[in-house]
């Protein structure tokens, strides 16, 4: 069976979970023709890549998302010299020094060990658990419209506010600047994995990111001058393992902006998506809110969130007989991962009481997804508010519109009707 699959261009269809079977079945380990990237699709393929950084580095998270030229260096065209100029003089910042010092999700070794144990100090179970009864009121303020009897689309008035506002108020951001949050974070998707990869330094982008990273860049120096009790002042002050450099400061924050936002948008999105489909699991779900927390362990395993990630292999190697040269982009397909047979019998079927340990939504080993248990938090709250709401509702549209992005899996809107309404 021939199979041509590229996951810059495929992941991007309204279901890809079929291309993920036959490429399981028939070519776990896939070259795209185009890319030139090596798919990884079977689950213990994948937790082998994941669990393996010595050989398969995130150095390319940075290198496939950030538009390069041939030499894996930005381009240097007018507008990025525009651009980097302003940063530069106005910003206080290097962008070229970005590529030197990645962020936590593309570095590896002692970097990555030293970043992460610095941020942690805003992740502890403690500090996570505090913010359950501030998610509660955000929720109970969203379905107050649905409760009223207004129209009601659950990504619009649920799954993007809940962790905004959550994210916003860990950081210390204005309220006012809540809005420009969620901006900047559909910018950074849409640039680096959706239609934005087209013109990445379209005047408007460049404009964008220069707002947003200024912004970042300039809150973390205030919260060194003048700490409060927020979670930049937390990683930009010293305590155990050092404090992080503004630039370093403003590189996590917006990784928070996509890994934050987007990951628990997503979840909370594809989770109620599921429910909807499967009316006998929903009714499980609303007679016993107990059954929440496998509810979104199962959501994340039957419809991830994030489809896939990058690695870049730091020697010849070889996976499931195929060989794989030093210095080629590996993509283990997480999404694939967790429908793989092997691993989880039916696979297909979604079932809240399956209880699927070692699924890799949140993927596995030195990077596994620092805001977890904030993600879990979040869904949670939600969907024990909502659960209980969505028997009495269906969906506007059969298959509601996804984002267009390789990188994660949502729906773009999911307005909900009551279930008697005529079509």
């Amino acid at each position: 069976m021939t199979i041509t699959f590229d996951p810059l261009r495929d992941v991007r269809t309204p279901d890809p979970y079929p291309l993920y079977r036959a490429l399981r079945d028939h070519a776990p380990v896939h070259r795209a023709p185009d890319s030139g990237h090596y798919c990884v699709s079977r689950y213990d393929d994948v937790q082998h890549v994941l669990r393996s950084p010595e050989l398969f580095s995130s150095r390319a998270m940075l290198t496939v998302l950030v538009p390069t030229g041939t030499d894996g260096e930005l381009p240097l065209t007018p507008r990025l010299l525009w651009f980097s100029a302003r940063l530069m003089w106005k910003a206080r910042l290097n962008p070229f020094l970005l590529r030197k010092n990645p962020s936590l999700i593309s570095s590896d070794g002692a970097r990555h060990e030293a970043l992460r144990a610095i941020v942690n100090r805003g992740f502890t179970p403690r500090r996570i658990a505090l913010w359950e009864a501030r998610a509660r009121e955000i929720v109970a303020e969203s379905l107050a419209k649905l409760d009223r009897g207004e129209a009601f689309d659950l990504v619009e008035d649920l799954s993007i506010p809940l962790p905004v506002r959550v994210i916003a108020e860990m950081l210390g951001v204005a309220p006012e600047r809540r809005r420009d949050f969620k901006r900047w974070s559909d910018t950074l998707i849409a640039t680096s994995t959706g239609a934005g990869r087209a013109d990445p330094f379209a005047p408007q982008v460049l404009a964008t990111f220069y707002e947003c990273i200024s912004y970042l860049a300039e809150i973390a120096r205030e919260r060194r001058r003048a700490p409060a009790d927020d979670l930049i002042s937390t990683i930009v002050s010293e305590g155990e393992g050092g404090a992080l450099h503004p630039q370093d400061a403003m590189q996590f924050v917006m990784l928070l902006l996509v890994a934050g936002n987007e990951t628990t948008t997503n979840l909370i999105g594809n989770a109620a998506n599921a429910l909807l489909d499967h009316p006998d699991q929903l009714a499980r779900v609303a007679a016993n809110l107990e059954l929440v927390p496998d509810a979104i362990e199962e959501a994340l395993r039957f419809d991830s969130p994030v489809q896939l990630v990058f690695r870049l292999a730091t020697a010849d190697t070889e996976i499931a007989g195929v060989r794989i040269p030093k210095g080629a982009v590996v993509v283990p397909l997480i999404a694939s991962a967790n429908r793989d047979e092997r691993r989880f019998p039916d696979a297909d079927r979604f079932d809240v009481a399956r209880r699927p340990q070692g699924h890799v939504a949140f993927g596995f080993g030195k990077h596994f997804c620092l805001g977890a248990s904030l993600a879990r938090l979040e869904a949670r709250v939600a969907l024990e508010a909502l659960a209980p709401r969505l028997v009495a509702l269906r969906k506007q549209d059969a298959e509601p519109p996804r984002l267009d992005s390789f990188l994660v899996r949502g729906p773009a809107q999911l307005a909900l009707l009551p279930a008697t309404r005529a079509a």
